[in-house]
């Protein structure tokens, strides 16, 4: 069974979908790792800082996949509603030139389309989606959500939760921000999720295989 690393776990969205594995989930944010608990009872929950657990811990999994925050690289970080002054948060390239180097299993970091050229060439971009990886990611469609950005009335809430088929009683509020839907925006589409991970259990037993055979 393959051991997979889920850093910035989230509600889960990216990992609904994958079987025959098992799973460790770093997420920081209690209320959302409440979410995440019901979801997925049998996964092993950290709560922690996903930056530190992959330094220390990286050698113990086949499989990693990081989705750090987008909020400091996204385009809408320059739109006019964004008053605050903030730097792109570069842990996110500090991982990804860390895992070209140092993991020898296989990986792959998610992000938005930032809103400068990005530090490190991404593997693929598909939608509003970067992927870095160290095994090929084909194009693939990605379910879009209309009005996805903006979503935040109660109706658009609960259209959001069953387009991601992640359900919870009430809102809950990622970090300071006061949108009801960004916890829920922040998640990579189940299926998005489903089709990467087969690609990467592919490569993970060609691996496996390869590696038989040399002994």
């Amino acid at each position: 069974m393959i051991k997979v690393l889920n850093l910035y776990a989230g509600l889960g969205g990216n990992r609904k979908l994958w079987n025959d594995c098992k799973v460790t989930a770093v997420e920081m944010e209690e209320d959302i790792v409440e979410v995440y608990k019901d979801q997925f009872p049998n996964d092993e929950v950290v709560i922690g800082d996903a930056h530190e657990y992959l330094l220390n811990n990286h050698d113990k999994y086949d499989f990693i996949w990081s989705s750090p925050p987008c909020q400091t690289h996204s385009k809408m970080m320059k739109a006019t509603r964004h008053k605050k002054n903030r730097y792109s948060d570069m842990s996110l390239y500090q991982e990804i030139i860390f895992l070209q180097h140092f993991f020898k299993g296989r990986w792959i970091v998610e992000n938005v389309k930032p809103y400068y050229k990005p530090v490190v060439e991404p593997s693929q971009e598909i939608g509003r989606h970067l992927f870095w990886s160290n095994f090929k990611i084909d194009k693939f469609n990605i379910k879009n959500f209309k009005n996805f950005i903006n979503a935040d009335s109660k109706e658009e809430i609960q259209a959001l939760k069953d387009w991601l088929g992640i359900h919870y009683e009430g809102n809950i509020y990622y970090k300071e921000n006061h949108s009801p839907g960004q916890v829920l925006r922040n998640c990579v589409h189940p299926e998005t999720g489903e089709h990467i991970f087969e690609l990467a259990k592919k490569v993970i037993k060609q691996d496996n295989q390869k590696q038989t055979k040399l002994f």
